[in-house]
């Protein structure tokens, strides 16, 4: 067997098709690790200008103090950071009922319904819209109508943004459970809402989490939604009926400023954001490895 193998490898290394072939292959695989390079080049070079300017702006009074007016020294921000938890705290709390209901009525009673139908092409659109065409869609229908911004249309807001990743991530878990488990389910004479809540959604309980967790690490840094919604607000406040300030929005407008405090803020709000999305990111995908029971 060697000495056949030993005779047919070096006839297709003179094959030219072989031998184009393996070019291709390593020019590809080439190219592969060049854009792999590059990519992970431009986001480590994010990355450590971030970290090197927002550690730089981490101290104590950035968590305890609130924003200072312009031209202020010193200063912090306690009032967007509430705020912010505010909005995505509420807002996670309507995303995560309505979207893992309506992934269970996906996955267990749409096979062949036309509502559906109509209701996944219509997450899918909603997961591909940008997200300041949700905020202006907000700001039409609540704000132009109640007359001003207030926390309560920020959160409606990012709410839209959730629920779709929410419905999709729930749909496409509850189909990777076997079909044994529910045929089990059903000669056990369980009812067919008791089996998709029960058995189907209980086996995938841990990726429904993990997509939860990406709305929240999705919606945490919008920006644009919330310049029509929840706009900003320089002083401390937990009103909802109010204009709240929020991480984002306060970091948008440090940012652009001429004060070099301002600037300085901004870099650090940016850190905390960031930081807490990648760690929402790692105990997502820390949960998801979690396999499905077979």
């Amino acid at each position: 067997m060697s000495q056949t193998n030993q005779i047919v490898e070096p006839q297709a290394a003179m094959n030219p098709v072989y031998r184009k072939r393996l070019l291709q292959h390593r020019l590809g695989m080439i190219f592969s690790f060049l854009a792999m390079g590059l990519g992970l080049a431009v986001l480590a070079w994010i990355l450590l200008t971030l970290v090197i300017k927002g550690v730089a702006a981490l101290n104590f009074g950035l968590l305890v103090e609130n924003t200072p007016g312009p031209g202020g020294e010193g200063g912090g921000l306690l009032n967007p950071i509430v705020g912010s938890l505010l909005m995505v705290g509420i807002s996670t709390l309507i995303s995560t009922p309505i979207g893992i209901l309506a992934g269970v009525y996906l996955a267990e009673y749409g096979e062949q319904s036309k509502l559906a139908q109509v209701t996944r092409f219509v997450t899918d659109i909603m997961l591909s819209a940008p997200s300041i065409v949700i905020g202006l869609f907000v700001y039409a229908i609540y704000v132009a109508n109640v007359g001003h911004f207030s926390g309560w249309a920020g959160t409606f807001a990012i709410s839209l943004i959730a629920i779709p990743v929410v419905v999709r991530t729930t749909d496409n878990m509850l189909k990777l459970v076997p079909s044994g488990l529910r045929e089990a389910a059903f000669a056990l004479g369980a009812p067919r809402w008791k089996v998709a809540i029960i058995v189907r959604l209980r086996a995938v309980k841990a990726g429904v989490v993990t997509g939860v967790l990406l709305a929240v690490a999705r919606i945490s840094g919008e920006t644009a939604p919330l310049l029509f919604t929840a706009l900003n607000n320089q002083f401390f406040s937990t009103n909802m009926n109010r204009p709240i300030a929020n991480l984002p929005v306060v970091i948008n407008q440090f940012a652009m400023s001429p004060y070099d405090n301002w600037v300085s803020l901004a870099w650090g709000g940016a850190l905390l954001i960031t930081f807490s999305v990648l760690l929402l990111n790692v105990l997502s995908r820390t949960l998801f490895k979690q396999q499905i029971p077979g």
